[in-house]
Order: structure tokens, then C-alpha cells, then sequence
């Protein structure tokens, strides 16, 4: 008999809609021209591209040159921070405001940008998460180029003040890019009465391919080119574009779109159960603000044990999860995010993520909450840590 798989890691990537390979399947086989050339074929591609851009444009409520396709966030995050920062460094300005816990892609840009010269601001959040805008307001200077800020935050599901944040930036005349991977296509997301000036998406996190994704960079702001060799992507991006990946974008995020209030419903439903059934578990936390939440996120802490073991048993028992701890690096350090909110180390560890999707249903939390906490009373049965807190030896954190 096989055993049913609960998959719960959706902030690391979705599987494919129906919709979104119904629209891929044409693009492989009968358009498969390349968009850059001048036969029929060709143009056909070109059209078709030209499509994709125009619907995915329309759903961020933007310009259809406004859109550029890459092959996902990380790309986005990379060529729109460098950009903002090298177009504020020919009007002398070279420092740059983030937070501590935005994703590896943008901090390891900024990190590098730091060795050329750049001054980063990195302004810390509360316990739940968060940041004001005012906070974003103080730090701003007559040098600041950038404000990056994540839109919600990938390990515990903050969503921030975006439109306030941008507000306070467009009225200080300095660029706001913001890393909006976890949430387009889950929460609502309008460039335009959000005050954004440039911002990263990636398709496979609402049900779309693998390899894909787009910045959105408002006309008035320069997009600097990084792949050199051809002139696609209005000259900003060279190599030919991956038109069977922009076709199922542009499909799934017009369906995640269409969904949205009905999916996050079901979604949200699914995670306060899961919340609150978790929490039950003797000397647990929920990490990230509950009201301002993605409404498929849940992070837990679990003291005494250790997250990689926790995903390993969860996985045995078909509970495909994901850990706060950098375990896939080969990292000993927990994450760097719940180390932001003030989390100790020694808790940080025992971290739990589950991000839910539409597909998920209510055997699916009934089947998480019978089986966490049997695993979690295990791994403190055989924890010298777990034995010392319960001896008193420690004191517990949580």
C-alpha cells in the first residue's frame, strides 16, 4: 500500500497547476520558435511572449515595458538591487537600506556591494517580524539609493508595510525595490497603490514552472544589463527567452490571482488549525505576527530537540516539511531569521516550517497533528538538553 504524502514545503517551491502546463504544453512543441527571429515562426513566438508579458503587466497593475522576464527571484533580486545601486552611485549616492531577515539573494547582493564601496543599513525587526515604516524614514539619508524590503518573509510568513514603506520612499526620492517571491499570486499585490518602484517574482511559487520569473521595474528607473550577448529583453536581459515558461507564468498567476480570496480562505483555515492544535505541544512558540501572516504560513519552535531530525521523522512518516536550521547547507547555524526575531540559538534550532497550498486538505492537518507531536515527545526522550531542562538543571526558554 503506498503512503500518502502530506507535503507541506510550498514556500520552497509548488507543483504545477493544470492550468499552467495546459498553457506550457504549445510552447514546447508547436510554438517553439525563437522570438528574436524574423520568420513566421518566429513571430508567432514573439507574439505569444509579447502575451505574457501583457497579462502578467495587467496583474501587477503596471506597464507592459515595465515587465522583464528571468529565470527566477534570485536573478530578479540580484539584477534589480545592482541596478537601483549602481544608477544611485552615478549621482553619488551609495548607501542602502534593508532588514536583517530579507533572503540570502538579496543579502548576499548587498554583501557584495558592500566590498565595492556601498554602505548597507540593516535595520533589525521586532519579535513578531516586523518593521515601520518610520524606522525605514529614520535611516533614510541625502545618500541613500535603495530601500529593499521584503514584501513577506519566506521562513515565517511576515507580511510588511510595503505601501508605507514605499510611500516614505517616494516621498524622499529614493528607489524601493521589494522581494515579492512568497507573496504574489497569495496575497494581493498592486505596484502601483503599493508604491513599488522595482520588484522580484518567481513562478514556482504559485503553481507555475521551475526557471522562470520576472522584475517589475518602473520606467522612470534604469535597468542595467548583467547578461551580456544579445539584445532581448529590450537589451537588459541576453539569451533567448524561455517563452513556454513566461506562457505558464502568466497562466498561473492569473489563476492563483483569480483564486486568491477563495484559496487563502481555505489556506487560512488549514493554518490556524494547525497553530493551534501545535501549540498544544508543551514548551512551543509560534514564530512571525499572526495577524499581518501569509495565510499559508506556520513556524514553530520546539524546545529541547533539533529541527533536521524532526524534518527526518516527519519524512518518514510522508510529512515533506522544512527547518528554520540551514541543515541543507551544511550549516550548524539556525536561521538567520529567527535568530532576527531574538530567538536563542538553542531554540531556534528545534524551528518547524509547513507552508500550505489550495491543494492541501483536512486529513492532511489531522495527519501532521497526530504524527508532530509523537516525533517531538520522541526526540526529547532522547535529548541530554530536553533531560536537563526538565531536571531543572536549565531553565526553560519557552
Amino acid at each position: 500500500m503506498n503512503k500518502k504524502i502530506v507535503y507541506v514545503d510550498n514556500a520552497a517551491t509548488t507543483a504545477m497547476s493544470d492550468v499552467a502546463v495546459k498553457a506550457m504544453l504549445p510552447y514546447l512543441q508547436n510554438f517553439y520558435g525563437n522570438p528574436s527571429s524574423l520568420h513566421t515562426i518566429g513571430q508567432i513566438a514573439k507574439e505569444e511572449l509579447d502575451k505574457a508579458r501583457k497579462k502578467i503587466a495587467e496583474l501587477l497593475n503596471c506597464e507592459e515595458r515595465e515587465v522583464y522576464f528571468t529565470s527566477g527571484g534570485s536573478e530578479s533580486d540580484n539584477q534589480a538591487i545592482r541596478s537601483a545601486a549602481l544608477h544611485g552611485a552615478k549621482k553619488g549616492k551609495k548607501h542602502i537600506i534593508t532588514t536583517v531577515f530579507e533572503h540570502h539573494a538579496v543579502l548576499h547582493t548587498l554583501k557584495k556591494l558592500q566590498t565595492e564601496g556601498f554602505e548597507v543599513t540593516y535595520l533589525p525587526v521586532d519579535c513578531n517580524g516586523l518593521i515601520k515604516a518610520e524606522d525605514v524614514a529614520k535611516a533614510i539619508r541625502k545618500d541613500t539609493a535603495l530601500v529593499t524590503v521584503m514584501f513577506a518573509n519566506n521562513e515565517v510568513g511576515t507580511v510588511l508595510p510595503v505601501a508605507e514603506i514605499g510611500e516614505v520612499c517616494r516621498k524622499n526620492g529614493v528607489v524601493f525595490h521589494t522581494d515579492a517571491v512568497q507573496a504574489v499570486g497569495h496575497i494581493p499585490v498592486d505596484v502601483k497603490a503599493q508604491n513599488i518602484d522595482m520588484l522580484s517574482l518567481s513562478a514556482h511559487k504559485f503553481h507555475g514552472p521551475k526557471g522562470v520569473g520576472a522584475i517589475y521595474c518602473r520606467k522612470q528607473i534604469p535597468l542595467y544589463t548583467f547578461v551580456e550577448g544579445g539584445a532581448q529583453e529590450r537589451g537588459k536581459r541576453a539569451g533567448t527567452e524561455n517563452l513556454a515558461g513566461a506562457a505558464a507564468m502568466a497562466a498561473a498567476l492569473e489563476d492563483a490571482c483569480l483564486n486568491m480570496r477563495k484559496n487563502a480562505e481555505k489556506e487560512r483555515n488549514l493554518r490556524d488549525r494547525l497553530i493551534e492544535g501545535l501549540l498544544k505541544i508543551p514548551h512551543s512558540k509560534l514564530n512571525g505576527d499572526f495577524k499581518n501572516r501569509l495565510p499559508n504560513n506556520v513556524n514553530i519552535c520546539f524546545e529541547g530537540i533539533e529541527g533536521e531530525s524532526l524534518l527526518l521523522l516527519l519524512d518518514a512518516k510522508g510529512i515533506c516539511a522544512s527547518s528554520g536550521s540551514a541543515c541543507t547547507s551544511g550549516s550548524l547555524d539556525p536561521s538567520h531569521v529567527l535568530l532576527a526575531l531574538g530567538l536563542p540559538h538553542e531554540v531556534a534550532h528545534g524551528s518547524l516550517r509547513l507552508s500550505l497550498s489550495e491543494y492541501n486538505t483536512e486529513e492532511d492537518v489531522e495527519i501532521i497533528l497526530r504524527e508532530t507531536p509523537e516525533i517531538v515527545e520522541y526526540l526529547r526522550s532522547i535529548s541530554p538538553v530536553w533531560e536537563s531542562l526538565e531536571k531543572g538543571e536549565k531553565p526553560h526558554l519557552i
